[in-house]
C-alpha cells in the first residue's frame, strides 16, 4: 500500500506535457448549462446528470454525435474563452506545465460561428494562462475526417492570416471510412504554409492508416497509434524513425478500442521501443484529464516510476516546443526526480 501511494504521488506531481488534447472535448457539463443559460441556448438534456448519463459511448461515433451537440452552445468569443482558459486551470493544478491543444473551428464554422471569434477566444486564453500560471502551448487546428478535402482546404484558407498562432494541423473525427489518403493535398499545402503536420491513425482505423499518415501527410506525430501492434514492419519503421505516438488510454477504454485497461497495449508498445506519451484526448466526456490517465494506466499495467518517468520525459521531448524550452522542461523533470 506504501509503495502504491508513493507512485501515485510522484504522478500526481511529476512534471509533464500533455500532446493529444481536444479543447471542444474539455466542456465539462456544468459549463456547457452555464454558457447554454448565457446564450439562451437550450439543451436537450434536462440536468447535468442526465448529459452526464449519455456520457456511456460504445464507439467513437456515439461519443462524436454528443461532442458535436454540446459545442453547439459556444457562440461567442467569451465561450471559447471560458472553456480554454477552465481547462488550463485545471492541468495547472496536476503540474502540466505544456499543452498541445487541438481545435476543430469546423464545427462552429459550418454552423455560423466566425473563425475569428473560435480562434481569439482560445487564444486569449492561452496568452493569460502563460501569464499567471506560466503553462506554455502550442495550437493545432484540426481538420474533421467526416467532411471533404474542399471544405478543408477553405478552412485552411481561413487559418492563414493567424498562422503565428497555429504551430500545426491535425486531423480527427470519424476514422473508419476516412483515410488520410482523402487528405493528401490540402495537408502539402498546409506543409507549404509552414505548418507542421500529425493526424489520428490507427484508433479504431487499420494499420494501413498509420502507414498514409507517415507516406502522404508527412506527420510529425501519430495520434493513438494503437494499430500499429497489428503490423510489425510497421513497428519496426515506428521504432527506427522515433514517430511519437500520442496514446490515450482513458479514451481508448470508453470508446470500447480496449474492453479493460488492463488489456491496454500502452506497456508492450513501450518494451517494443515505441515512443508512445500519455493523454487525456477528451478528458470531460472520457473520466479524467492528464494525472488520472497515467493513475488509472499504472494501476491496470503495473507501471513503474521509470515508466512513469520515461513516459513524461518523452512528452516533453515529442512536443513542438524549441529546444531550449525542451531542456528547461527537461530541466526541471531531472530536478524533480532528484527528489523521489
Amino acid at each position: 500500500m506504501k509503495n502504491q501511494f508513493s507512485i501515485e504521488s510522484f504522478i500526481k506531481k511529476i512534471p509533464k506535457a500533455e500532446l493529444h488534447l481536444h479543447i471542444e472535448g474539455t466542456f465539462e457539463p456544468e459549463l456547457m448549462f452555464k454558457i447554454a443559460k448565457r446564450n439562451n441556448i437550450k439543451l436537450r438534456y434536462q440536468s447535468i446528470e442526465e448529459l452526464k448519463e449519455a456520457y456511456n459511448f460504445s464507439n467513437l461515433q456515439d461519443f462524436l454525435d454528443i461532442y458535436y451537440q454540446g459545442a453547439e452552445v459556444l457562440i461567442k468569443e467569451q465561450d471559447f474563452y471560458d472553456m480554454t482558459l477552465s481547462y488550463l486551470e485545471k492541468i495547472y493544478s496536476q503540474n502540466v506545465l505544456h499543452a498541445e491543444i487541438f481545435f476543430d473551428p469546423q464545427i462552429h464554422t459550418d454552423r455560423g460561428i466566425k473563425f475569428s471569434t473560435v480562434i481569439n477566444g482560445i487564444y486569449n486564453a492561452l496568452v493569460d494562462a502563460k501569464e499567471k500560471m506560466g503553462i506554455t502551448s502550442k495550437l493545432i487546428m484540426c481538420f474533421l475526417r467526416h467532411l471533404d478535402e474542399e471544405s478543408a482546404m477553405r478552412t485552411l484558407k481561413q487559418a492563414l492570416p493567424y498562422k503565428d498562432w497555429i504551430i500545426a494541423v491535425g486531423l480527427d473525427s470519424s476514422e473508419i471510412g476516412n483515410p488520410p489518403s482523402r487528405f493528401k493535398k490540402v495537408f502539402e499545402q498546409a506543409r507549404k504554409e509552414g505548418f507542421l503536420t500529425v493526424a489520428h491513425a490507427g484508433e479504431e482505423g487499420p494499420a494501413e492508416y498509420i502507414r498514409e499518415a507517415l507516406n502522404l501527410l508527412k506527420v510529425s506525430r501519430i495520434d493513438h497509434g494503437n494499430r500499429a501492434l497489428d503490423d510489425e514492419n510497421l513497428v519496426m519503421e515506428l521504432v527506427q524513425k522515433q514517430m511519437p505516438l500520442t496514446v490515450c488510454p482513458l479514451s481508448n477504454l470508453k470508446l470500447a478500442v480496449v474492453d479493460k485497461l488492463e488489456n491496454h497495449p500502452l506497456k508492450i508498445m513501450m518494451k517494443k521501443g515505441l515512443y508512445v506519451t500519455v493523454n487525456s484526448d477528451d478528458p470531460a466526456y472520457f473520466g479524467g484529464y492528464l494525472n488520472e490517465n497515467y493513475l488509472e494506466v499504472q494501476k491496470a499495467l503495473n507501471l513503474t516510476k521509470d515508466d512513469i518517468y520515461k513516459l513524461a520525459r518523452n512528452s516533453f521531448q515529442a512536443s513542438f516546443l524549441d529546444e531550449s524550452e525542451k531542456r528547461k522542461l527537461l530541466d526541471e523533470l531531472e530536478e524533480f526526480t532528484k527528489q523521489y
